[in-house]
């Protein structure tokens, strides 16, 4: 008798992002409360831990090319949806005004959406949308 074996179960365990500038990019996570090694700015690869056992994974275009020759980056906006839970609606305000502040994008305004959150958009340096939420007062 000739059996297939059963493949295991993959876990989702990464979310991995090509960016143009490392440095940038890492400072703008950092932003966010996310932690990187001393010195990752010059790394092709960095990874900081999530909560609940998840990874994010950065890598420079160049990484990206070393192994796909023919890689580009998208001609049109990204296609990944971030989010960041920032506790209250007076943090959605002051994480947005931190990160606008210290020079980056914002593509939404803090506004009190209609679903029962407090909610903005910022741009990461690839022009990625980061979302910033929290439960509308009362929610």
């Amino acid at each position: 008798m000739n059996s297939t074996p059963t493949p295991p179960t993959p876990r989702f365990d990464l979310i991995g992002l090509v960016v143009s500038d490392m440095a940038a990019s890492l400072a703008f996570y950092r932003g966010l409360g996310l932690e990187f090694p001393a010195g990752a700015e010059d790394r092709p690869h960095v990874e900081a831990a999530l909560p609940g056992g998840l990874r994010i994974a950065f890598d420079t275009e160049e990484t990206i090319r070393s192994f796909s020759p023919d890689w580009r980056p998208p001609a049109d906006a990204g296609r990944i949806g971030l989010a960041f839970h920032c506790g209250t609606p007076a943090g959605v305000d002051a994480v947005h005004e931190a990160m606008t502040g210290a020079g980056h994008g914002s593509e939404l305004a803090p506004f009190d959406a209609p679903w029962g959150q407090r909610y903005a958009v910022v741009l990461d340096p690839d022009g990625n949308g980061v979302d910033l939420f929290a439960p509308s007062a009362g929610q």
